[in-house]
């Protein structure tokens, strides 16, 4: 298996959220975590998914 996909997922995470902030503990990075996540997967626009973000994009293609 290929995992060029999670790799680049996790080079955007530390280039886009962890860089950006001085982390004090575990349970601040999983906070961050949590909401980049959902960030990346419920507000984030695409041109490869027509500007939706890839939930609503997925819920359109599926009929959902």
């Amino acid at each position: 298996m290929d995992n060029a996909p999670i790799e680049s997922f996790f080079n955007l995470l530390k280039r886009e959220s962890l860089n950006q902030q001085h982390i004090k503990n575990i349970a601040e990075l999983s906070v961050i975590v949590d909401k980049y996540v959902h960030w990346f997967n419920h507000e984030r626009i695409s041109l490869k998914t027509k500007g939706l973000p890839p939930i609503a994009y997925r819920e359109q293609v599926l009929g959902n």
